[in-house]
């Protein structure tokens, strides 16, 4: 297995910053994130005060990042990290199904605003888990409930299927969900999908509950696939600060080897202010390199 000397979680400006620059030192490094980079960034009316693009709209500033990123040759991994576990000299991160290795992550993940359901954080392990097709294969012949906070995690339902004897949508977002009950389609139809809202979880030694506004979802596993994982759950052992990541001015966490740029760290919540916080973490971690 590939190791590489720095892993990059994030595709909004300090993610790309730190790619840049890990790309000019030289380093072998990966890069998760979207091809569509940040919802928040391309949302956005007008930035006024990022140097050297003044007055540009988010939309035009996503398209001019995204042509340096090619124009550079660094390639997004289209995945999303959902742990990352210090190994010592070394990280282990688990992306969707596959494993990847890295001396040094920088978490540029941004921050999320989904506040974690009561029980979530006490069963996570014990029928509770953020990644569907990791441990799809442990749910055969069983039931699954699968809480998607964007439509992209509609794939992960339909994989579900291909184990799970029932499988249980609940759509977190407006739009209609692609698959539906009467689907023709013989993996789709085994989804059966409910607009509610999920208020907590419980059970005995394993999660076997799902309270929601509607009733209760009784179930052999849940699935809480939201678009970024909280730092907390992301790294075992990792400092906050509040809803933050803790870090020093290096933007060096508390777990040696891995560093936070951008809106993880706190506010203000500014494109350029989390441009030069990726920088920054990526030269720390190349020095942490050089240190080993």
């Amino acid at each position: 297995m590939e190791r590489y000397d720095i892993a990059i979680i994030g595709t909004g400006p300090a993610g790309l910053s730190a790619a840049l620059t890990a790309k000019a030192r030289n380093k072998r490094f990966v890069l998760f994130g979207s091809r569509s980079l940040s919802a928040k960034v391309e949302k956005a009316h007008t930035v006024a005060n990022y140097l050297g693009l003044p007055n540009i709209s988010g939309e035009d500033m996503q398209k001019t990042f995204l042509s340096q990123i090619e124009d550079s040759g660094i390639e997004i991994t289209e995945k999303k990290v959902t742990l990352v576990y210090p190994m010592g000299d070394y990280f282990s991160m688990q992306a969707g199904s596959d494993i990847y290795e890295a001396k040094t992550v920088i978490i540029a993940a941004g921050v999320t605003a989904d506040k974690l359901l009561p029980g979530e954080e006490e069963y996570l392990g014990r029928g509770v888990s953020y990644c569907a097709t990791c441990d799809a294969a442990l749910y055969k012949g069983k039931s699954a409930v699968i809480v998607g906070y964007s439509p992209e995690e509609e794939r992960e339902a339909e994989f579900m299927t291909e184990f799970a004897d029932k499988v249980t949508y609940i759509p977190m977002y407006s739009q209609e969900p692609e698959f539906s009950s009467d689907s023709s389609d013989s993996d789709s139809s085994d989804i059966e999908v409910i607009r509610t809202k999920p208020v907590s979880i419980s059970g005995g030694m394993k999660a076997d509950t799902m309270v929601t506004e509607d009733g209760e979802l009784r179930a052999d596993g849940f699935f809480i696939l939201r678009e970024s994982v909280t730092p907390g759950q992301l790294v075992p052992g990792l400092k906050l600060d509040g809803n933050h990541v803790a870090v020093d001015r290096s933007m060096a966490t508390n777990v040696p080897g891995c560093f936070a740029a951008g809106d993880i760290t706190g506010m203000p919540y500014q494109y350029i202010k989390s441009a030069g916080e990726g920088n920054v973490a990526v030269l720390s971690a190349v020095k942490y390199l050089a240190s080993k």
